[in-house]
Parts: C-alpha cells; sequence; structure tokens
C-alpha cells in the first residue's frame, strides 16, 4: 500500500484468490510459501494479511486456529488501516474488506473456545465495517459471498440458543447474498432449510414445509447431507399436517439406508422413532429411540429422553421413566442457566438493530433533503436558461449517439480481421451520413430563419409603406390649396423617399441570399473533404494491418483463445524487442506523425506506453495485448488507466488512439477554400462553433470535436487574435475578431 510503504504480496494475492474456489489447494500452496524464504522477507502488512490467510484457511478447512495471538495483533492492525480518510478509495476499500474479515475470522475463533458473546459481536462488528464502508450496489462477487457466510454464522449461534426470529432474519440477509454470489452449488437450498427449521422450532409446519418444499426445487445435487436432511423434515412435517405415517416412513427409510456416518443414522432413528411415538407403536418407537439417547448426544439425548420418559409412565416402569425424569430435569436446568446468555444476546442484536434503523433513516433522511434540493433548484435555472437548453441537449444528443455508436464499434475491435474492417467501414458512412444530415439540418434551419428574415423586413417595408403613405395622404390633404407647382413638388419628393426605401430592401435581400449561398458552398466543400478523409483513412488503415508485422501480431493474437485469466507467458505468444521496432516503423510509415502527435500531448509518455498505443491501433484487446507483452491482465488494465489519464481522454483510451490515428490521414486532393492541414481544420471548426454559439464552453468545444479540453485550449491559444473570450465565468462569451 502506498499509504504503510507496501504493496500486497503476488503470492499472497493468488493464494487469496484460490481460497475463495478451492480452500483445499490454496491450503497447500500457502504452506509452501510459509516454509519458503519469501515468507521471512514480509513486511507488516503482509505478515497480518499472511495470518488472516492462515485462519481462514484453517476454518475452511475443518481445522481449528493455531495462530491465535498473532490473528489478534492482525484485528487491531487491519483496524488501524481503515480508520485514516487520506489513502486512496479503492485502497481503503481494499483494508476495509480485509478488517471485516479478520474480524469475522476472531468471531471464529471466539465460538471454537465457547465464547458466544464475543463471538457474537465479532460478526456484527464483521457486518458494520461492510455496511459503512461499502453501498448496496459494491455488494456482489467476494464480498456477497463474504457476507452470506457472517449472516450464516449469526443465525447459527442464535438458532443453537433457540433465538428464532432472530436467526430468521439473520438466515434471510444470508438469502439475498447468496442468490447475488452463491457460497455453494447448494448454498441457497441450504439457507431455505435452516430458515424451516427455525418455524418448525416454532410449531408453525406449514411455515416449515413450504421452505422445506423450497429448499428441495432449488437442490441441484442430491448426493449429500443437506439434501437428505430437507428430506427428512419435509416428511416429519408432512406426517404433522396430514398424519399418513406409511408415505413418511417410506420416505424417512429410503434416506436411512444412505446414511454416511452414526450421528446422522441416529438423527433419523430419532425421526422415526417420533413418528412412531405420536402413533402409539411404542415396540417400534423404543427400537428406534433407545439407541439415539444411549448415544449421549446432548441435543439428540434431550429429544429422545421426553419421547422414552412419557412411553415407559405410559407402560407402568416408573422405575425406567424417572431415570429420564432427572436426566430432563438436570438438561433443564443447564438451559435455565442460559437465559442470561440468550438475553445478553438478544441486547446485542436489538442494539445492533437498532443502530442499523438509525443510519438508515438517517440516509432516506439526507435522500430527501437532496431529493427537494435538486428539485427547487433545477427548477430557478431552467426558467432562465430552457430556450439555451433545448438547443444544447439537441447538439449533445446527436453526439452522443454519434459516440455511442463509435464506442460500439471499437469493441468488437476483438472479431476477426475482415469482419472488423467492414463494420468500421459500415460505420464511417453512418457517422458520415449522420454527419450530412446535421449539416443539411442547419442549412434548413439556416434557409427558414433567412427566410423569416426576409418575411419580417417585408412586413417592416410593407408597414412603413402604409404609414408614409398615409402621411403623404394627410400631407396632400394639407396642401389642397397650395400651387400645382408646390403639389408637383412634394409628389416628386415623395417618389424619390420611395424608391430610396425599395433599393435599400432589395439590397438587404441581396445580402441575405448571398450570405445563404455562401453557407450552402460551405457546407459542400465539407462534406466533399469529409468523403474524401473518410476514403483516405480506409486505405491508410488497410495498407498498415496488411504489413507483415501487422499480419504476424494479429495472427499471433488471434490463433489461442485468450481469456483475462490466462497466465501471458504460458500463452509463448510474447513480442520481442525487434518486433516493436518493426511495428514502430508501419505505424511512423502509414501515420506520419503519431508519435510525435502523442509526445506534444503528454512529453513524459514512455516507451512502454507509445507500444501500447502502437498495439491498439491493431485493434486488440486488452487480453491479447497482456499476451503479447507478457504482462498480467491487470497490468495492462493500469496502463490504460494511466495512458487515459496523461491524454486527458474521458472515455476508452483505444478508441481515441484509433481516432486521432485517423484525424492524421488528411486527404492531399480538396477543394479551394478548405485547409489541408488537421490543426487548421480543428481551428476553423473551432472557429465556425464559438461564432455560431458564442455562450459554449470549452468542455462542450471538446466533446463536439471528440477531443480533450487541452487540445482545444492549444488550438485557442494558436486563433489568439481571431478569437477572444470577453468578460468572466459563466457570464462572459466569445467574439470572432474578422
Amino acid at each position: 500500500m502506498e499509504g504503510q510503504g507496501s504493496s500486497t504480496h503476488a503470492a499472497l494475492a493468488e493464494i487469496d484468490s484460490l481460497m475463495w474456489r478451492q480452500p483445499d489447494s490454496a491450503l497447500i500452496v500457502l504452506q509452501e510459501f510459509a516454509s519458503s524464504a519469501a515468507s521471512d522477507s514480509l513486511d507488516e502488512f503482509n505478515g497480518h494479511y499472511c495470518q488472516l490467510l492462515i485462519s481462514e484457511l484453517l476454518y475452511k478447512n475443518d481445522w481449528k486456529q493455531s495462530n491465535r495471538e498473532n490473528l489478534l495483533k492482525a484485528v487491531d492492525y487491519f483496524d488501524l488501516l481503515v480508520i485514516p480518510e487520506t489513502r486512496g478509495a479503492s485502497e481503503h476499500k481494499r483494508n476495509a474488506f480485509l478488517d471485516a474479515r479478520v474480524h469475522y475470522i476472531n468471531g471464529v475463533g471466539f465460538y471454537e473456545r465457547g465464547d458466544v458473546v464475543n463471538a457474537c459481536a465479532e460478526y456484527l462488528k464483521t457486518l458494520e465495517v461492510m455496511e459503512e464502508q461499502f453501498e448496496e450496489k459494491e455488494l456482489v462477487g467476494h464480498k456477497a459471498r463474504f457476507l452470506a457466510y457472517t449472516y450464516n454464522r449469526l443465525g447459527d449461534l442464535f438458532s443453537e440458543q433457540f433465538m428464532m426470529e432472530s436467526a430468521i432474519t439473520c438466515y434471510e440477509n444470508a438469502l439475498v447474498y447468496c442468490k447475488i454470489e452463491p457460497t455453494s452449488p447448494i448454498g441457497v437450498s441450504n439457507i431455505l432449510y435452516r430458515i424451516g427449521k427455525q418455524y418448525d422450532k416454532k410449531n408453525e409446519v406449514e411455515i416449515a414445509q413450504s421452505y422445506f418444499s423450497e429448499a428441495l426445487e432449488n437442490m441441484t445435487v442430491t448426493d449429500n447431507l443437506v439434501y437428505r436432511d430437507i428430506v427428512a423434515s419435509k416428511a416429519l412435517c408432512d406426517y404433522q399436517i396430514n398424519r399418513i405415517a406409511k408415505q413418511s416412513l417410506d420416505e424417512l427409510n429410503c434416506i436411512l439406508f444412505l446414511s454416511k456416518t452414526e450421528n446422522e443414522r441416529l438423527n433419523r432413528y430419532l425421526t422415526i422413532g417420533g413418528i412412531y411415538f405420536m402413533e402409539g407403536n411404542y415396540d417400534s418407537a423404543l427400537f428406534y429411540l433407545k439407541p439415539v439417547y444411549e448415544n449421549n448426544e446432548a441435543g439428540l439425548q434431550a429429544q429422545s429422553a421426553g419421547y422414552l420418559r412419557i412411553i415407559y409412565d405410559s407402560l407402568g416402569n416408573r422405575e425406567q421413566s424417572d431415570v429420564y425424569m432427572r436426566f430432563l430435569t438436570n438438561y433443564k436446568k443447564s438451559e435455565g442457566e442460559n437465559k442470561a446468555l440468550v438475553s445478553k444476546l438478544e441486547d446485542m442484536y436489538k442494539t445492533y438493530m437498532i443502530q442499523e434503523q438509525e443510519k438508515q433513516a438517517e440516509i432516506e433522511r439526507q435522500k430527501a433533503v437532496r431529493r427537494v434540493r435538486n428539485i427547487i433548484v433545477p427548477i430557478a435555472v431552467v426558467v432562465v436558461l430552457v430556450v439555451i437548453c433545448v438547443l444544447i441537449l439537441r447538439n449533445k444528443k446527436q453526439l452522443k449517439i454519434q459516440q455511442e455508436e463509435a464506442d460500439r464499434l471499437l469493441g468488437e475491435a476483438d472479431q476477426q480481421h475482415e469482419q472488423e474492417l467492414r463494420l468500421w467501414q459500415a460505420e464511417a458512412d453512418k457517422t458520415l451520413e449522420e454527419t450530412k444530415k446535421k449539416y443539411e439540418e442547419e442549412l434548413r434551419q439556416l434557409k427558414a430563419e433567412t427566410e423569416q428574415q426576409l418575411e419580417e423586413v417585408e412586413r417592416k417595408h410593407q408597414q412603413w409603406m402604409a404609414k408614409t403613405k398615409e402621411r403623404h395622404e394627410e400631407e396632400l390633404r394639407v396642401q389642397k390649396d397650395l400651387s400645382e407647382k408646390e403639389i408637383e413638388k412634394t409628389r416628386k419628393r415623395h417618389e424619390k423617399e420611395l424608391e430610396a426605401e425599395r433599393l435599400a430592401y432589395e439590397k438587404e435581400q441581396e445580402t441575405l441570399r448571398r450570405n445563404l449561398k455562401e453557407r450552402e458552398v460551405q457546407v459542400c466543400a465539407l462534406e466533399k473533404s469529409l468523403n474524401l478523409q473518410r476514403e483516405k483513412a480506409k486505405q491508410r488503415r488497410m495498407a498498415f494491418l496488411k504489413e507483415p508485422i501487422c499480419q504476424h501480431i494479429l495472427n499471433e493474437a488471434r490463433s489461442q483463445q485468450i481469456t483475462t485469466r490466462d497466465v501471458a507467458h504460458e500463452l509463448g505468444i510474447a513480442l520481442k524487442d525487434k518486433d516493436f521496432e518493426q511495428l514502430r516503423e508501419a505505424v511512423e510509415k502509414h501515420y506520419e506523425g503519431f508519435d510525435h502527435e502523442l509526445l506534444s500531448q503528454c512529453p513524459s509518455l514512455k516507451q512502454g506506453l507509445l507500444s501500447l498505443c502502437h498495439l491498439h491501433l491493431l485493434g486488440l484487446n486488452e487480453s491479447e495485448i497482456a499476451a503479447l507483452k507478457n504482462l498480467s491482465y491487470s497490468a495492462i488494465k493500469k496502463q490504460n488507466e494511466s495512458l487515459q489519464e496523461r491524454l486527458g481522454v474521458e472515455n476508452d483510451v483505444a478508441a481515441y488512439i484509433l481516432r486521432m490515428a485517423e484525424g492524421l490521414c488528411v486527404p492531399q486532393d480538396v477543394p479551394q477554400g478548405v485547409s489541408q492541414d488537421v490543426s487548421q481544420e480543428i481551428s476553423q471548426a473551432i472557429l465556425y462553433i464559438v461564432s455560431h454559439n458564442p455562450k459554449i464552453t470549452r468542455e462542450e468545444i471538446a466533446h463536439q470535436l471528440g477531443v480533450s479540453s487541452k487540445t482545444v485550449g492549444r488550438y485557442l491559444k494558436k486563433l489568439d487574435g481571431r478569437v477572444r473570450y470577453v468578460g468572466s465565468g459563466y457570464s462572459g462569451h466569445w467574439e470572432v475578431i474578422e
């Protein structure tokens, strides 16, 4: 860990991963590691981590804890690691999960030593850590399975103390997480069976029967003890409800024959003997119940003693009946002594539940406050910005559709080369068509706006003409008595004024038509440029992929079905230094300036990340790249995240690299008036965008162009003198300087 100057030891991490799948194999590997020289050099963090793994593997292999003191030290150590808030989020949550696990295993140790109260406290502490540190959506995978284990342990503890309601609550929570991540193929059925047993203890037989039936429906394998226990319990419930002894006894005798241990056989004897007892067949009941009592199994002995006391009392054998009476009296005394323990456990669990309810209530309250705030504030903003938002949302929606479609195409890069090229071409055609539609829509809007302006000018002209005529008529009426010469002079002046207004009107119309024609020419030129650029990019990419080194790499990667779990060196397809050098030359040959553009965005980019970018140009996925670079999948994942952060890319870095490479393929034969330099095209695009939307932000410009905000910043510096930002903050706007 960076916060402790340590990181997780690779061998321990592999053992941890193996433990969740094969605990027996993981224990063997851990024993070999513990006897190796590597274990002697473990730092403090990994030393405590190792002790936690030892305890977990001993528990999962049904062995008692042999490292109790070291485990208790690990509890304190991981508690201290979870408290600080200064570490990274992922590291902090990893430590929180380890802290919860060590409390859980500590509870197992207390339970092994008969300390039920401290075991319960540790299990509750485990739940507290998990619920405080992780959101519900994060409780999947190992975490969900771990919570299922914890709730099962608590349910078993409460069940043994006859705290049925608390046990049912814990088992129901365990069932939720077991359905998210099963603890075993029979995990769900096992939990349903345990819930049914609690209702059976409460004499709610019909509910218990329904749970046993559901458990059998979910059971996928039948050669196990849990299946036989469920069948036995359901058979007893069926008898208690229907009072048909033969059917239930037949089922019990069938599974009695399948018993694997003495304890299992005695359990079946107890159930069969109980049915014979309730039927009044005391001879058969004695045959099954006496071996159960004589075996000295405390739980089974007490139940069989209860039946035997009544049987011998009915048979008039007072002496034998008194033997069982004395045993039951002593057993009841020991149960009475446990009342204080049960009371303490109930208080602990009740306190925990109250705290959880308070936490949940506080969370709901905060959510309600946020909902109210999120409703009131946007309403005030929307009233002012509704028109602008509609226009922005329309553009963003179009760009989002284009981006999602591009990401979908890039995600199919692991398919065969021919299929990838066809899909890439189809998507390029679709993108071009959408771009055409977008500019056609803008042109239609521009025409509509121009026509609207012409109509407005015409309307104003007609209004002015009407007012002028009225004024002239009024003047003519006033000048009725003037001489004909004055009248003629006035009429000519009026005609000149009308002619001047007509000429101004025609000039304004001609200007609007000329502007519209210029826009149409620009759109046509841009459409031709996009067609040429797409065709050039397609040819460059086909030529690049046909290079011998590219064909060699693609054949190596796709000759095997590579997954994220494959170990790179075992596949034997790792590239050599000369292969990476040949690939770099092929990239420079077909995408001249590619490395220079990357280094201009991030001068500190090292050769390892440059070679990663070259492999992305081949359309390889992260698993294939990991095998070719002889690294783990997680290492390539981290390199991609580092590359994404350095380049300032918000979405998939592989898609960004492909787009950047395609952007270098500039058509050489473009129409006059359209720049042949990529940077000039981006500069012109920025000028076009800010001239049509002066209120737009840098981030929105970057989103529309498909580049980072840093790239937009660089081009704005190059445009200094042609565009400037007037004002400050949200109230400012862009101005294009002619």
